[in-house]
């Protein structure tokens, strides 16, 4: 008699890359955590319409500087409360995540682009062109980033527009010196030499060969430069800068309450509460995508 076999799951031999991925992500709990996070934030902003109580633009003269519903003098209407000119907080946060969500993904897709042909020009003309494009992105890392960001505002004039181009330049560097960095350690390997004795120009080089092996780290500095842009846009609000009032935006919440910080916590703590778990988040989540990311990382686990 033969001894019967049971056969054994393919999958679990040989995983999809999805699922290698997601296991490995879901090892770091705190990235898990910010990833449920940034999808109610995400899920807040696509449906603000509906998911918001109130328009917030909308003023309850009647109902001025009301604390949040928990606390002595709250409203049930106004879960968190009202600012200075009756307008609910919570509809404006709600409101002000699409636009703090907007200028993070706008400035990151106008700086990750042009860094990356940047970063593949100076790693693949190390001696024509890698010299010149280096030394001005080491120019722009000698600025502060928010100084640098508060001057291009200055010129451009304030706006949601030229905030994301700002932040956007403000962000260049780091993209180009990521990539050129991954480009000349993978330009000795056996894999390029091997395209360039078949025959594959320089584009094909760049683009089929090379940056998708340099695309890991890249986005990972794209997730934790979502979280700076988000920042940056709140700093510039805060000064001004940034969004124009009424329009509902984190760090313009913040510079019109600051006059009522004593008498009326919420109005500024509760946009400061959200940015900070926002950021927090997105952070944890970068920490996520680089340990699931890296084969280093997920052979140490």
């Amino acid at each position: 008699m033969t001894a019967s076999t049971t056969p054994i799951d393919q999958s679990l031999l040989y995983p999809s890359p999805f699922r290698e991925f997601w296991q490995a992500f879901a090892h770091n709990k705190g990235a898990v955590g910010g990833l449920l996070f940034m999808l109610l934030i995400v899920f807040c902003a696509l449906f603000a319409p509906w998911v918001a109580p109130f328009d917030p633009s909308e003023q309850f003269r009647d109902a001025l500087l009301t604390p949040p519903a928990w606390l002595e003098g709250g409203q049930t209407r106004f879960l968190l409360g009202t600012d200075e000119v009756g307008r609910d907080i919570l509809s404006r946060l709600i409101h002000g995540a699409r636009l703090s969500l907007l200028i993070g993904l706008a400035s990151v897709a106008l700086s990750l682009i042009p860094g990356i042909l940047l970063g593949l020009v100076a790693g693949f003309y190390p001696n024509l062109l890698g010299p010149s494009i280096m030394r001005l992105m080491d120019i722009m890392l000698a600025l502060p980033s928010l100084l640098l960001a508060v001057a291009i505002v200055a010129i451009l004039g304030p706006g949601l527009i030229n905030t994301v181009i700002a932040i956007a330049i403000v962000s260049l560097p780091s993209y180009v010196r990521l990539t050129r960095a991954a480009v000349m350690s993978e330009l000795g390997r056996d894999y390029v030499t091997a395209a360039q004795l078949a025959g594959a120009g320089p584009l094909r080089l760049m683009f089929i060969t090379v940056l998708p092996n340099c695309m890991a780290p890249l986005i990972v500095q794209a997730t934790l430069s979502f979280s700076s842009a988000i920042l940056d846009a709140a700093a510039l609000g805060f000064l001004g800068l940034g969004v124009q009032p009424p329009t509902p935006e984190w760090g313009t919440m913040l510079a019109s309450a600051r006059d009522y910080i004593e008498r009326a916590w919420w109005v500024v703590s509760l946009p400061g509460l959200t940015i900070l778990l926002s950021v927090l988040a997105i952070n944890l989540m970068g920490d996520g995508l680089r340990d699931a990311l890296d084969p280093k990382l997920k052979n140490a686990q």
